[in-house]
């Protein structure tokens, strides 16, 4: 069994953990640490801050803000244990942390755990091999009126593994109404859209002479995403120091294929 020190553990995606956990024989939190008082409903220690844990933990899953990267990962490496940073909106001094650390200890890090959309970048970095330039590529992401960022940090990766198996420099446009012009095929357009709970939506679309090919994604809840984290959790057990992230995971699972 992985014994889990949740870091975030009041916020939405911590509580989804915990409830996720409670559902796996493989996976425990040990402990918690979060600064709010709404403990309401978690059945393990909290602490204030990092620097108070004194349970013995396996690894960290840290989902909580970026401006506490610097003493959960000062935790992480003093005690030697692995951490899944699921923490997004890192500034370059916090990757430089990551970087870091990852000389002493395993840290897997992905913008979006779940494991759903991995397997949809991968089919995406196929399509690619095997269609362009024959096509024109655009990607579409949706989700909740509540979202503050545009595109979505999700349909970057994507367009981003897109561009990493193309042999040639690629342009990101979001904005097609302020120029006008043809459409080049060094471009990947990126549209955002914002309405209702929309939990999280992406969609590639390779739009050939004779046919279009989509590949999709559709997130119904959170907990897809606290399920990647547990997952990475106990992948990244046992582990070199080092970066991980779910391509790592995806292809422990299926061969490298």
């Amino acid at each position: 069994m992985v014994r889990i020190l949740m870091n975030g553990c009041c916020g939405r995606m911590g509580r989804a953990i915990a409830e996720i956990c409670k559902e796996d024989p493989d996976a425990k939190i040990v402990c918690g640490v979060d600064v709010s008082d709404n403990t309401e409903g978690l059945d393990f220690p909290i602490f204030k801050s990092p620097a108070d844990v004194d349970v013995d933990f396996d690894v960290i899953i840290d989902f909580s803000h970026f401006s506490v990267i610097p003493a959960i990962f000062s935790l992480a490496t003093w005690k030697r244990k692995p951490i899944v940073c699921c923490t997004t909106g890192l500034t370059d001094e916090d990757l430089k942390i990551l970087d870091e650390a990852s000389k002493t200890i395993p840290v897997f890090k992905s913008a979006n755990m779940s494991l759903g959309v991995n397997v949809m970048i991968k089919l995406c970095r196929m399509a690619t091999k095997l269609l362009y330039p024959g096509c024109d590529i655009e990607v579409v992401e949706a989700h909740h009126n509540q979202k503050l960022d545009a595109p979505s940090g999700t349909a970057l990766m994507i367009a981003d593994s897109i561009k990493d198996e193309i042999d040639g420099d690629m342009q990101y446009v979001y904005d097609r109404q302020s120029v006008r012009k043809k459409r080049e095929t060094t471009e990947i357009g990126i549209s955002s859209i914002r309405g209702g709970n929309i939990v999280g939506e992406h969609e590639a679309m390779f739009i050939c002479g004779e046919e279009i090919v989509k590949v999709s994604h559709s997130a119904q809840t959170r907990k897809v995403f606290a399920r990647g984290a547990v997952a990475a959790a106990k992948f990244v057990m046992g582990k070199e120091h080092g970066h991980y992230d779910m391509s790592d995971m995806i292809d422990s699972m299926t061969g490298g294929l």
